[in-house]
């Protein structure tokens, strides 16, 4: 149980960073960021393992780097997802 809410909140700071780190306003909300950021922690971990990022003592600023430029294009992809939608929508 500790580890699903550790990935939760490591998912939601995770999401957070994409969000400031993208430009503009994204039009979704706080559970979009989180399962967005969770997702881009697994891909993070995941690429920085087949890059061969080892474990380092203290924080892995590596994986946290790559965790949140996953969740950046997760997210970008959502809204552009989401946005050709909604324009085909009115169309």
């Amino acid at each position: 149980m500790g580890a699903i809410i550790g990935t939760i909140i490591f998912g939601a700071v995770i999401g957070v960073l994409a969000r400031i780190v993208l430009p503009g306003k994204q039009a979704y909300g706080w559970i979009v960021t989180v399962v967005l950021g969770i997702g881009g922690a697994l891909i993070g971990y995941w690429l920085s393992s087949v890059l061969g990022v080892r474990d380092t003592p203290g924080i892995d600023w590596i994986r946290w780097i790559i965790s949140v430029a996953a969740a950046a294009v997760l997210s970008f992809a959502f809204t552009a997802i989401t946005k050709r939608g909604k324009a085909t929508d009115r169309a």
